[in-house]
């Protein structure tokens, strides 16, 4: 199951560079056709759009499994373990309802923009809203499973919290 794992997060990280790559290059494209040719291409802004709220939406995920996001912990490493573990949990709990919420925003967005395209392109813009459920529901599978690791597994807080590398080897927070 790791195995499956890692080849997923592997997979979007590579989406992730090619969204980010193919944003730069229409954006650059868009520029130097406005500029030297005064042509412009409508359709390589929304698709730019598009790249980049996949790659919003990706990587958020992929910080959240790598505890890559903005996180103070200098009170959690002060004090005692049995209130690390209750401010993990509260932590976790809030992600978890926030991404419920988000879940629930977004699928009714997905809902109400079933029939609506975008201008240039035609793309459906509920599947935008779709993958706002998707990134939701991800996220809140993961600050679940960090739970699993904290009360199953009996995972110590200092090792949840910790920063993976690219390598998958864990950082140590001091």
């Amino acid at each position: 199951m790791n195995k499956f794992l890692n080849t997923l997060f592997k997979v979007i990280e590579i989406m992730i560079a090619v969204f980010l790559a193919l944003m730069i290059i229409l954006v650059f494209l868009n520029v130097v056709g406005r500029y030297l040719f005064n042509i412009g291409f409508v359709w390589s802004e929304e698709i730019s759009r598009l790249c980049f709220i996949f790659l919003v939406y990706l990587g958020s995920i992929e910080a959240m499994r790598d505890n890559r996001h903005l996180m103070i912990d200098t009170l959690l490493m002060k004090v005692p373990k049995t209130a690390q573990t209750i401010i993990y949990t509260l932590v976790q709990g809030c992600i978890i309802w926030l991404m419920v919420i988000q879940t629930q925003g977004s699928w009714g967005l997905v809902m109400q923009n079933r029939n609506n395209r975008w201008v240039a392109t035609g793309f459906p813009a509920h599947i935008v809203h779709f993958f706002g459920a998707i990134l939701g529901v991800s996220i809140a599978v993961i600050a679940v499973t960090n739970l699993v690791r904290l009360f199953v597994f009996k995972t110590p807080v200092p090792e949840l919290i910790a920063i993976k590398d690219d390598s998958g080897d864990v950082e140590t927070v001091e």
